[in-house]
C-alpha cells in the first residue's frame, strides 16, 4: 500500500502573532508543535484562573469559548469521513481475508484484554486506598443534592439500556444516518462490512479504481488535519480557558468539592498512571519493541489535545498521524486499529468505574463482594463496547455497571463535580492505549518501520 505524502510548510519570512506576540516564522520552526500547545495549555489555565478570581468568567464563557468550540467542530467534522474512508480502503486493500482475520483478532483480544485490566487495577487501587470511607452522611448527602439535577439527567439518559441493546445498536438500520448522527460504532460496522464485501469482490471483478478512491480520500483528510493542527495551540487555549474559568466561578464551592473528593480523585490518577507505565510500557517494551520515550515524543501532540479536548474520537484523526509518521506504523494497520480503537477501547474510562464504583458503594456503606467486582470488570469490559467516544459519556457507563451490582444510580451526584477533571485524564489514556495496541499489532504483522523522523517535524519543521 502506498504511504501517506509528507506535508511539508512552504519557506516563508511572514510573522504569526501568538498570545498577543508576533514572532518571526523562522523563530516558531525552532519549537515542535507539542510544545507550542504545552504553552497554549499553560496559558490557557492561567487565564482561565485569572478571569474567574478577576470576575470575568462571562467574557471567557462568551468569548474565548466559542474559539475552542470552533476547533473541535473542526476535528469532529473529520473524524467520522476518516473512520470511514481509512477503514474502508484498510480492509479492501489487504486482499486476504486471513490477513484481516489475524490482525482483527490480535486488535479486539488486546483492546478487551487492556480494558479488563485496567477495571481490575482500578478495583485493587481502590482496595488499599478505601476512597469515600472520610465522607460523612451529611457531606454525602450535600454533593448529592448539589447535582441532583445533573444526577437524574444521566440516569435518565441510561435508563432501560441493557448489555443486549448495546450489542443490538452495533447493526446500523440506516448507515446515511449514522454518518449524520455520528454513530462512531454503526460507522466502523458499516465500513468493515464494506470493506469485506469490496474484498471478496475483488476475487472477481476489478475493485482496485474504487479502493484507490477510499485511499485517496483518506489522504486527503489527513491533508485536512495537518491545516487544522495549526490551529491547534490556539483551540487548546481556549478549551482549557473555559474549563478553569466555568470551574473557578464558585471557588469556594470547588475547594470543598476537591477536599472532600481528593481521595477519590488521587485513586483514579494514581490507577491511571499505573495503568500507563506498567501495562503499555510492557508492551510497548516487550511485545511492540518500541522505545517509550519514541512513544512519549510522538504521541505528545494526541495526548495532549486529548487532555484538552476529553474526547478520543475527536482526537482520532491527530492520533492516527502521530502514529503513522511519529513511530512508523504502516497505514494498513493503523486505519483499521486505530478508528476501532476510538470506539471500543475504553481504558481510562473502565478503570474509573471501578473505582467510582467502589467509592459510591463506600460512601453508601457498602461492601462489594469479590463476586460483584467480578461483575464491574466483566461489565465495564463490555459497556466500553459501542460507547461513544465524547466527552462525559464515562457517567453514562457508570449508570449500566452501578445498576449491575445493586448500588443507587443516585449516587453518581457525589462525584459529577470532578467528572470533568478526571475525565480530561482518562481521555489521555485512552489515546494512549489506542495507539499502544496499534503498535504491537504493527509489530506482529511486521508492518511497522523504523525511523527517527516525527509528527513534529512534518508539521513545524522542514
Amino acid at each position: 500500500m502506498r504511504g501517506r505524502p509528507a506535508w511539508t510548510p512552504r519557506k516563508s519570512t511572514s510573522t504569526l502573532g501568538f498570545a498577543g506576540a508576533t514572532l518571526p516564522w523562522h523563530a516558531m520552526k525552532k519549537l515542535a508543535l507539542h510544545w507550542w500547545i504545552l504553552i497554549a495549555m499553560v496559558l490557557g489555565i492561567a487565564s482561565g484562573m485569572v478571569a474567574a478570581q478577576a470576575g470575568h468568567a462571562s467574557f471567557v464563557l462568551t468569548w474565548i469559548a466559542p474559539i475552542g468550540t470552533l476547533f473541535m467542530n473542526l476535528l469532529k467534522m473529520i473524524a467520522v469521513p476518516l473512520v470511514l474512508f481509512s477503514l474502508v480502503a484498510g480492509v479492501a486493500s489487504l486482499d486476504d481475508m486471513k490477513k484481516m482475520g489475524r490482525i482483527g483478532g490480535k486488535t479486539v483480544l488486546l483492546y478487551i484484554g487492556t480494558t479488563a485490566i485496567a477495571i481490575t487495577i482500578g478495583l485493587v487501587i481502590a482496595a488499599i486506598v478505601k476512597p469515600g470511607g472520610d465522607i460523612g452522611p451529611e457531606l454525602a448527602e450535600s454533593l448529592r443534592a448539589a447535582f441532583q439535577e445533573k444526577t437524574a439527567e444521566k440516569v435518565s439518559s441510561a435508563k432501560g439500556v441493557s448489555m443486549v441493546d448495546q450489542i443490538v445498536g452495533i447493526v446500523p438500520t440506516n448507515p446515511f444516518a449514522a454518518l449524520a448522527e455520528a454513530q462512531m460504532l454503526q460507522v466502523v460496522f458499516f465500513a468493515l462490512m464494506l470493506g469485506v464485501a469490496l474484498t471478496k469482490l475483488g476475487q472477481k471483478r476489478n475493485t482496485k479504481p474504487i479502493v484507490e478512491t477510499f485511499q485517496l480520500l483518506s489522504d486527503a483528510i489527513i491533508e485536512m488535519v495537518m491545516i487544522i493542527m495549526w490551529l491547534a495551540p490556539l483551540g487548546v487555549f481556549a478549551l482549557l480557558a473555559t474549563v478553569v474559568a466555568e470551574l473557578g466561578q464558585e471557588p469556594d464551592r470547588l475547594r470543598q468539592l476537591l477536599g472532600a473528593l481528593a481521595g477519590y480523585m488521587a485513586t483514579v490518577v494514581i490507577g491511571l498512571v499505573v495503568h500507563g507505565f506498567l501495562v503499555y510500557g510492557f508492551l510497548l517494551r516487550f511485545v511492540a519493541k518500541v522505545p517509550l520515550r519514541k512513544f512519549l515524543k510522538a504521541m505528545a501532540p494526541a495526548q495532549l489535545l486529548a487532555f484538552s479536548s476529553s474526547s478520543s474520537g475527536a482526537t482520532l484523526p491527530v492520533t492516527i498521524n502521530c502514529v503513522e509518521k511519529g513511530i512508523g506504523v504502516d497505514e494498513e494497520v493503523s486505519s483499521f486499529v486505530l478508528p476501532l480503537g476510538a470506539t471500543i477501547n475504553m481504558d481510562g474510562t473502565g478503570l474509573y468505574q471501578g473505582v467510582a464504583a467502589v467509592f459510591i458503594a463506600t460512601v453508601y456503606g457498602m461492601d462489594l463482594s469479590f463476586g460483584q467486582q467480578v461483575e464491574v470488570v466483566l461489565t465495564a469490559s463490555l459497556a466500553s463496547i459501542g460507547t461513544a467516544a465524547v466527552p462525559g459519556v464515562g457517567t453514562v457507563m457508570l449508570t449500566i455497571v452501578l445498576g449491575q451490582i445493586g448500588v443507587p444510580l443516585e449516587g453518581i451526584g457525589l462525584i459529577l463535580g470532578v467528572d470533568r477533571i478526571l475525565d480530561m485524564c482518562r481521555t489521555v489514556i485512552n489515546v494512549s492505549g489506542d495507539a499502544t495496541v496499534a503498535c504491537c499489532v504493527a509489530r506482529g504483522e511486521d508492518l511497522i518501520h523504523e525511523g527517527d523522523r516525527t509528527v513534529h517535524d512534518d508539521v513545524i519543521s522542514d
